[in-house]
């Protein structure tokens, strides 16, 4: 466990900017058009994120009670190994591991894509080489590297001090979004939201009616509403009222889902939105200088942008420690190798970070026609380690009947978030019938990674021996008495 002498304290403030700005990143921005396109229309994307908070808004309660009864890190991974034991907690955690580190290199290549919007220079000059028709260039690789040794500098410091970042440039991401969806209620009209659904606009669509392109939003949603795992991944170091930390994590999924389905309205509203979703990147930024003209189209060009990086930045930041501090939890319970439990004296998972780094700068090298890959990847993982925590709150009410509460989700919505997360999960690997459906590359590297993680496990065997499950518990969980709890 980290030192808590050493620890500064995070503020309830701090974890909800370091959750609604590691899920609020820069698709907002990029991948809007994206949205309406594979929803068949704005009005069904924006629906398909008012729906998600049916589905987003129990998990968000099954950690609100699960992170104040155990607060370390580690968050599904922890909740699975008390209530399922060593195996279902790998799985939990290394889906969630898995999630959170396709991020990073998702960031760390669309880095350079909102850079050359200010510096058209970087898209100039010969390619390296390619990776499914996308050329990688060397000023790419450069930058994509640099601001992830900046990235692990900062963290290397501390949750606080990456808190204290993430605080700022949350504030600027929600202004610009604001901004923008006022600006675009302005500059708009209401017949651009015209046709309300059309499912002809891209190819390969499931859906056939609005409400099934809202429920077509889903197949990536999990991936830009990710984030909120950074707040129990954090909080050892809270410093503070672990109660609150577990209400912010419903907040900040709250808030992101409302984000979301008012930008999708807006931005549809601003401007025909069967011409915007054709619109090149930042599609968001570009659609206002066809809306407004002269200084009022430049400005909130700029603020899109700049907005845009502010948000890819909070995600990357999020996720650099989350990832870390995931990778620590399971090697304390030597289901990874266990010189990942490493700590400083401030409680930074050292190795962690570094390995988080390492694949942080493997992003650029992977080029931006990856994208839609690792999203739909990352997503799905998300979704299981989501659908293993509701089961372990279920399970850890009989369990553990006298651990601490100060939060209880009602016993109905408990099941419900169990049973939907369970059905968002198999939907993902369903083709032609699924709106969701995940898509067959990214369940071959669904697959391909699984099967590393059990090479991972298998390796670890010797390690585990060493320690009886008291012991590996222990290493967990630290001074929680987790006996006394079970009763």
């Amino acid at each position: 466990m980290s030192n808590q002498g050493e620890k500064k304290g995070v503020s309830a403030i701090d974890f909800f900017c370091l959750g609604f700005g590691a899920i609020v990143g820069v698709g907002w921005a990029v991948s809007i058009n994206g949205w309406m396109s594979g929803s068949g229309g704005p009005v069904p994307a924006s629906l398909g994120y008012i729906l998600c908070l049916v589905i987003m808004i129990p998990i968000g309660l099954a950690y609100a009670e699960l992170v104040p009864m155990l607060p370390v890190a580690g968050g599904g991974a922890a909740f699975a190994h008390a209530a399922f034991g060593e195996v279902v907690s790998f799985i939990s955690g290394w889906s969630a591991f898995g999630a959170f580190v396709a991020i990073i290199p998702w960031e760390a290549i669309q880095i350079t894509d909102v850079l050359s919007y200010l510096i058209p220079s970087l898209r100039e000059g010969d390619g390296l080489y390619s990776v499914m028709g996308s050329e990688i260039r060397l000023k790419v690789v450069i930058i994509g590297i640099i601001f992830s040794f900046l990235l692990f500098l900062l963290n290397m410091r501390g949750l606080s001090a990456a808190a204290g970042v993430q605080k700022f440039l949350c504030i600027f991401l929600v202004a610009s979004g604001i901004i923008g969806a006022v600006a675009a209620l302005i500059g708009g009209d209401i017949s651009n939201l015209q046709p309300i659904y059309d499912n002809t606009v891209q190819e390969g669509l499931t859906h056939n009616s609005l409400i099934g392109g809202a429920f077509g939003i889903l197949c990536t949603a999990a991936f830009f509403l990710a984030g909120f795992e950074t707040i129990p991944q954090g909080v050892e170091d809270a410093g503070g009222d672990v109660k609150s930390v577990g209400r912010t994590v419903v907040i900040s999924v709250t808030a992101a889902c409302v984000f979301y389905a008012i930008l999708l309205f807006c931005f549809g509203y601003a401007y025909p939105w069967e011409k915007f979703m054709g619109m090149n990147n930042p599609a968001a930024a570009n659609m206002f200088t066809h809306i407004f003209e002269g200084g009022a189209g430049t400005f909130m060009y700029w603020l899109i942008v700049i907005g845009a990086l502010a948000g890819l930045f909070t995600t990357w930041n999020g996720f650099f420690t989350a990832s870390a501090n995931l990778m620590m939890a399971m090697a304390r319970g030597r289901m990874v190798p266990q010189l990942f439990a490493k700590q400083n004296k401030g409680g930074v998972a050292v190795n962690g970070l570094i390995l988080v780094l390492i694949l942080s700068c493997c992003g650029p090298f992977l080029g931006a026609n990856m994208i839609n890959t690792v999203t739909a990847f990352s997503a799905t993982a998300f979704i299981l380690s989501w659908m293993i925590t509701t089961w372990s709150l279920l399970k850890l009410r009989k369990d553990m009947p006298n651990a601490n509460r100060p939060y209880k989700l009602p016993t109905p919505i408990a099941y419900f978030g169990a049973v939907v997360t369970t059905i968002y999960f198999i939907g993902c690997f369903i083709p032609n019938i699924s709106p969701w459906y995940a898509g067959s590359a990214a369940i071959i590297a669904f697959i391909g990674y699984f099967v590393v993680g059990v090479i991972l496990y298998l390796a670890s065997a010797g390690q585990r021996k060493q320690l009886t499950p008291e012991e590996r518990e222990k290493a967990m969980f630290g001074d929680l008495d987790l006996e006394k709890m079970r009763g």
